[in-house]
């Protein structure tokens, strides 16, 4: 085998490893996997590439291919470009690896955590009537404030998910890397602690615990 051949082998092997890689980690976080290999091969290839031979590189039909290229373009991670003397559309994706970024934390939170959340206060708002503050699940009797503090629960960790999109969406988008590595030095010193204030919580536990039984 010539130089040039075994280098083409290598080139096509990382590639379709990576393709590969790319579906089954966007899978496990819940995107469809053709989509995103769809997108990984745009992201890597040198030029833009048509429906074509997109259909053919991933041995995917008309249909699948058509439906995911659009997905991606509402994602705005590609897009539709023409070619002088060619009446096919051609594809290229978004190669700025933090614009991505910034776009996939947009999109999730507009497609998946607000929504989420919308209807998580609907459903609070339909077991108390519409009255909004947390006190109100004490008005309502066991079976409804048990129901209205699991609900509550689940709002307070959708919040939790726009607050952190939306703390760190500016920092990702001005490409600082600076301040995002601070971010998770903070958050890696938090994680620290827990073990140790857990520790803390538990022996006043058992202090108060203790006091009560010695108690008359």
């Amino acid at each position: 085998m010539r130089a040039s051949d075994d280098t083409e082998t290598r080139y096509q092997d990382a590639l379709n490893q990576f393709v590969t890689f790319w579906g089954e980690m966007a899978s496990n976080w819940g995107i469809n996997r053709t989509m995103a290999q769809i997108h990984a091969l745009l992201y890597c290839a040198e030029e833009p590439l048509d429906t074509d031979q997109i259909m053919e590189q991933l041995d995917i039909s008309r249909g699948n291919a058509n439906m995911n290229l659009r997905s991606l373009i509402d994602w705005g991670l590609i897009d539709k470009v023409r070619r002088s003397g060619s009446r096919k559309d051609f594809y290229e994706a978004e190669k700025d690896v933090w614009t991505i970024t910034a776009r996939i934390i947009r999109e999730r939170e507009h497609r998946e955590v607000s929504p989420v959340r919308e209807q998580l206060q609907t459903c609070r708002e339909t077991l108390t009537d519409g009255r909004e503050d947390v006190e109100h699940c004490d008005d309502l009797d066991e079976r409804g404030e048990h129901l209205c503090r699991r609900i509550d629960n689940l709002i307070g960790v959708m919040d939790v998910f726009n607050g952190l999109s939306r703390t760190l969406l500016p920092f990702v988008q001005q490409r600082n890397i600076e301040q995002v590595k601070q971010f998770i030095r903070f958050a890696e010193a938090l994680q620290e602690q827990m073990p140790q204030k857990a520790t803390e919580r538990r022996q006043d536990e058992e202090t108060e615990n203790g006091g009560n039984v010695q108690a008359p």
